[in-house]
């Protein structure tokens, strides 16, 4: 089976997003010796989980509300609630509010301030 093992996230400006994901999430950001590219660690090595990367955008923006032609990374969170509201205070927006996918956990999906689409998931059996 093929396995994820790494993704990347397409910024107009990376300092913004390396900002906007450093405080909603704690991820950290090492800048790449071979370019404009930073290594995101997002948590330990001995939990579940991919590491990734950050890189400048080339191209244009995608359009609001076109459909995507790229992956949605989901992000475990403790508290769905808070990292939406989080992910406002930061300058991001909702896409799609919070709902229950029953028996799995609470799921949101929020836009970045780039406007980049990420999922962000509460564990929690009981969601109906």
């Amino acid at each position: 089976m093929a396995r994820a093992v790494h993704f990347e996230i397409h910024a107009s400006n990376p300092q913004s997003l390396i900002a906007f994901y450093s405080a909603l999430f704690g991820w950290t950001f090492n800048k790449w010796e071979g370019g404009d590219y930073w290594m995101i660690h997002t948590g330990p090595d001995d939990q579940p989980g991919i590491n990734g990367g950050l890189l400048p955008r080339r191209g244009d923006l995608p359009e609001a509300m076109a459909a995507l032609n790229a992956f949605v990374i989901t992000v475990d969170v403790d508290d769905v609630d808070d990292c939406v509201s989080h992910a406002q205070t930061a300058g991001g927006s909702v896409a799609l509010p919070k709902m229950a996918v029953p028996g799995i956990g609470w799921l949101a999906y929020a836009k970045d301030p780039d406007g980049n689409i990420f999922g962000m998931m509460q564990t929690d059996t009981e969601a109906a």
